[in-house]
Order: C-alpha cells, then structure tokens, then sequence
C-alpha cells in the first residue's frame, strides 16, 4: 500500500469519526430542545436513532482502530439504544403512552 493511499484511508477513517462523534453529540442537543418546549426533562424518539446511528459510525471507527476498549463500550451502548427503540415502537404499536415526546 503506498503512503498516499494509507494517508488517503486514514483521513476518511478519521472523517467517519468525527461524523459518528457529530451524529452522537446531536441526541443532546435533540434532547436539550425537546425539554426546553415542554418545560421538563424528556427524551425524543430522536434521540435514540441519533443515539444508534452514532453509535454504529463510531463503532465502525473503534473496529478499524482496533480499539477493543472503544469497540465494548460502543457495541454495549448499541444494544441499550436498540432495546429503548424497540421498546418506543412496540408501545406505539400496542397504543400505549410513550413517556417522551415524539
């Protein structure tokens, strides 16, 4: 591999997670925005697809560093925000109350 082509791989890799960094910073700012209209703490539906697609972007970025500490923490935190989305749609579908704001 030619040191243009690593530099070249290594600046989209690093690309990628500044991405994933920007999609998972952005469930806060969803959920700062969400509480202050309802003058409450809640959590947006938003925030848990923000939270699994930066979840999965940065997980992708951990693979490729070969970070096992970043790469547990990442696929841990994919598996919650999965388990809260499903949670949210099935209470959706079953019409029941969802308690944060759609």
């Amino acid at each position: 591999m030619s040191a243009h082509v690593a530099a070249s791989s290594e600046t989209i890799w690093l690309c990628i997670g500044f991405i994933g960094q920007a999609l998972f910073s952005a469930r806060f700012f969803v959920q700062w925005l969400a509480s202050e209209q309802q003058r409450r703490s809640v959590l947006p539906v938003a925030f848990w697809y923000f939270s699994l697609a930066g979840g999965i972007v940065l997980l992708s970025y951990a693979l490729w560093r070969a970070d096992p500490i970043f790469i547990i923490g990442q696929a841990t935190g994919l598996l919650i925000y999965a388990r809260n989305l499903y949670f949210v749609t099935t209470s959706a579908r079953t019409g029941e109350a969802v308690s944060a704001a759609s």
